[in-house]
């Protein structure tokens, strides 16, 4: 099994925070054939071979994915487009 972290660090309002969340499990839920649903500030996912959770904190937004072994080998591509899309959300430019 492989798991991967990413935090991303930002200055949003707690409202904000939440809307750029929505916006990277919209995409890696459309891209990955993920379910997701909120529990308080974590937004969790999953489907077959894949679960984790986006936690967002003060200043900060945490992701944490593991992957399952037929997923595990796809776990860099994945990193990288998540981090990628968390960056461009959490830090508008």
């Amino acid at each position: 099994m492989s798991e991967i972290s990413i935090v991303q660090e930002h200055n949003l309002s707690p409202e904000q925070a939440r809307d750029a969340a929505q916006q990277v499990a919209q995409r890696i839920a459309t891209e990955y054939g993920l379910a997701c649903k909120w529990d308080g500030d974590v937004l969790r996912f999953e489907r077959s071979g894949v679960e984790g959770a986006l936690t967002l904190e003060d200043q900060r937004a945490a992701m944490r994915i593991r992957l399952g072994f037929f997923m595990g080998a796809f776990a860099p591509a994945i990193e990288a487009k998540v981090a990628e899309k968390m960056r461009k959300v959490f830090v508008p430019g």
